[in-house]
């Protein structure tokens, strides 16, 4: 099984041929190519790759699918006795990324 571990937002992703990832929000539309080309570590059966502190060469290509929401947090401030009561919500958007190729030269 071939996959790459990326850098997308700060975030660390393990990114497997064929599957999906859910990264923070990009500026890309729907059915767009994009390319990754912070890849940390590539693992190929048994050759492994490990970058200082990325992997030269190597990049991951996908397909953005959309934007999705996550999950809502509910955030509730309180303040006993001073009748101080406030709720709020946020619900995080992402964007779903189906990775095509990951490619080393």
């Amino acid at each position: 099984m071939k996959y790459a571990v990326v850098e997308c937002g700060g975030k660390q992703y393990k990114a497997v041929e064929g599957a999906t990832i859910q990264v923070d929000r990009m500026q890309v539309e729907a059915g767009e190519k994009v390319t990754i080309d912070s890849v940390l570590m590539v693992v190929d059966e048994e050759a492994v790759s490990v970058g200082k502190p990325t992997v030269k060469g190597a990049k991951v290509e996908a397909t953005c699918l959309g934007e999705v929401k996550g999950k809502k947090i509910v955030v509730f401030k309180y303040r006993p006795k001073k009748r101080y009561r406030v709720k709020t919500g946020h619900r995080q958007k992402y964007t779903r990324l189906e990775i095509n190729t990951i490619e080393m030269e």
